[in-house]
């Protein structure tokens, strides 16, 4: 038997009655807010402080998943934009630093999505003025209300990016560590009250005054001495430290006092801050409790606080951000963020290069990218990657390795030597396509749109304009991504450059621009069509471009330029290889590619040969139907042989 149980019947089993606490009791005669015990508790400052900062210094990057082995950094999307400046008066920084020092006090934050200019930010909300409004729903909160001095107000929760903890009790809200601290804190608070009045009430002169026994001493003359002694050395009032006490006739001074290692008041300290480390889960030598501490075991410790102790709230913000910004977003298609921690756990930068250069048994750093990282300008003839003599793959294992008896040059085997080159489109290439396609949607909608509203029976597709226009604006890019990437392939395979000739494949670049320009039409006008029957025709019509503009333009154009690609690195060998044997091989780069696809990857053919599929590359429109190219990222690689 199968019972189907909705959203609304679970929700009716219960209603939200937990209310959040946001103070701590402390003893009987005090309570404190979390705000007031973070303000005034050393202890619970030093950590919060400690996580806040440590994780807003890394960066909060966007990256496009490609495949599983491959994934390209974005600084122009939307995302990037919002997270490196949320609004014109917070710094990614700040904006960092706040949330995670409010998860660590109150266990919940929320950042407010609104607008600044007309464009998208975020705004911090502090915790004291926001709560989960009462509803029937307490699987998670529908709406927020606002309450300050001046009012109150209730917004949406899809107005809101809301972050919270695990509460057993409500899973609306979280847990502050700080309430699991309240002993620990508690006990802080009376034992330094304690020490406070100890050493205030203290004489600055540790000791009591003996007098013998029957001794005369008349009320005036005893108070006039004990007020006396306290002013001058008697607690915080005194007026001078130091010194030595003049006794009248029969006094006896006996030394008593408690001393501070007496009160253990070091110690107290110390055991409060180890309570408050581990209830956040940082290694006491984080904070500066060195008792234990080695040079060796501060390393590794250092290694467990952004693996083990800040690992879990990078993760935290990363996952929430993509669940309720990215959706907000356009072309998050495989889009995440991800903070950049290798930073913090990579060696100096002397660990890093020897590693690397013994990895990879060359220089990997240009004389420019050097020079970059002295924040120099860069030089004509920088770019170049300066090899050693006694360096060749298949040569010298490491430019540091000593070089054989004669062997001063270029280290060539006797047979050929076959060179792989891989064929994939640059993103700025994709990118530059994407924006030529949003340009010509949007010239497209205005006109559709404006024929629309004129007449109903208006002409308002013109087959012949449309597919002109793209095409013209194609063309520019096709033979831009053809150039440089032949240009790229040569100079990889150790040929020049300069040997190719773009003239030569003009003819098929004009027509594949054409035959993309007839698809993408043809897509558009089936779906304008199907749009025009609805009621509500022009809204229709206008989420046809709002689609085309996002999500179609970014797949168009990534499907567009790897084809290209896999047809700009095939024409660049047949243009300049003469006599010399070269092969492709068709290679998959996606974790979910076609079956079709899938099939063929690895597999090699002589370069003037069409794979088993019967295209020359990957997204050869004259032998592809546009199913078997739509959306593909495969790439095609080159060996040359010498």
């Amino acid at each position: 038997m199968v019972f189907a149980v909705s959203d609304g019947s679970i929700r009716a089993v219960d209603k939200p009655s937990y209310q959040a606490p946001r103070a701590l009791r402390l003893n009987d005669d005090l309570t404190q807010d979390y705000a007031t015990i973070y303000r005034k508790q050393p202890e619970v400052r030093t950590v919060v402080d400690f996580l806040a900062r440590n994780i807003a210094q890394l960066q909060l990057q966007s990256f496009r998943r490609i495949s599983d082995t491959d994934r390209e950094r974005l600084t122009d999307h939307p995302i990037a934009q919002l997270l490196s400046r949320p609004n014109s008066f917070t710094t990614r920084y700040r904006l960092i630093r706040a949330l995670v020092s409010d998860l660590a006090i109150y266990d919940y934050a929320g950042w407010l999505k609104t607008f600044e200019n007309g464009q998208r930010v975020l705004v911090r909300l502090p915790p004291r003025l926001f709560k989960p409004a009462q509803g029937t729903n307490w699987l998670r909160p529908e709406a927020f209300d606002v309450e300050g001095s001046q009012g109150k107000t209730t917004l949406d929760a899809s107005m809101l990016v809301y972050f919270h903890g695990y509460n057993p009790e409500d899973e609306r809200h979280g847990l502050s560590p700080i309430e699991s601290l309240r002993r620990a804190l508690s006990e802080e608070w009376a034992a330094g009250q304690m020490r406070e009045q100890i050493l205030r009430n203290g004489a600055r002169v540790s000791g009591y005054i003996s007098r013998p026994q029957g001794a005369e001493w008349s009320d005036t003359a005893r108070n006039t001495f004990r007020d006396g002694w306290r002013s001058q050395y008697g607690g915080f009032t005194a007026t001078e430290a130091g010194g030595t006490p003049v006794l009248e006739d029969g006094m006896t001074f006996i030394p008593a006092s408690q001393t501070s290692e007496e009160l253990q008041y070091i110690e107290a300290r110390k055991l409060t801050r180890e309570e408050v480390a581990s209830a956040y889960f940082i290694p006491p030598p984080m904070i500066g409790i060195l008792d234990h501490a080695t040079f060796g075991n501060i390393q590794e410790q250092h290694k467990m606080l952004y693996q083990d102790t800040l690992g879990p709230w990078l993760q935290e913000i990363q996952q929430e951000v993509e669940l309720q910004i990215l959706p907000d977003l356009p072309d998050t298609a495989n889009v995440y963020v991800e903070f950049n921690m290798m930073e913090k756990l990579r060696g100096s930068f002397e660990e890093q290069a020897a590693q690397l250069q013994t990895s990879v048994g060359a220089p990997f750093l240009t004389r420019n990218e050097a020079r970059g990282r002295a924040n120099l300008p860069s030089i004509e003839g920088g770019d170049e990657l300066v090899v050693p003599l006694n360096v060749l793959i298949g040569g010298q294992a490491s430019p540091t390795d000593s070089a054989p008896d004669g062997a001063l040059s270029w280290r060539i085997p006797s047979k050929a030597r076959a060179i792989e080159s891989k064929a994939r489109p640059a993103p700025a290439y994709v990118s530059k396509a994407e924006d030529v396609l949003r340009k010509f949607f949007a010239r497209q909608e205005a006109s559709v749109r404006s024929a629309l509203g004129a007449k109903a029976d208006a002409e308002w597709w013109s087959e012949e304009r449309w597919n002109s226009e793209l095409a013209a604006a194609l063309y520019p890019v096709s033979a831009l991504v053809t150039t440089e990437t032949a240009r790229k392939q040569l100079e990889r395979i150790g040929l020049d450059p300069d040997e190719f000739d773009i003239d030569r494949a003009s003819q098929y670049l004009v027509n594949g621009a054409k035959m993309t320009a007839a698809s993408i039409n043809a897509v558009t006008k089936a779906q304008l069509d199907e749009a025009l029957e609805a009621e509500e025709a022009l809204d229709e019509v206008a989420h046809v471009y709002d689609v085309a503009k996002s999500s179609r333009a970014a797949q168009a154009a990534g499907t567009f330029v790897t084809a290209l690609a896999g047809f700009a690195s095939v024409e660049a060998v047949e243009q300049v290889r003469g006599t010399r044997s070269a092969s492709k091989t068709w290679q998959v780069t996606s974790s979910n590619p076609r079956a079709s696809h899938a099939a063929m990857d690895g597999e090699t053919v002589p370069i003037d040969q069409p794979f088993s599929n019967g295209a020359n590359w990957p997204g050869d429109s004259s032998a592809l139907d546009v199913d078997e190219i739509a959306g593909c990222s495969c790439a095609v690689s080159i060996t040359f042989e010498e």
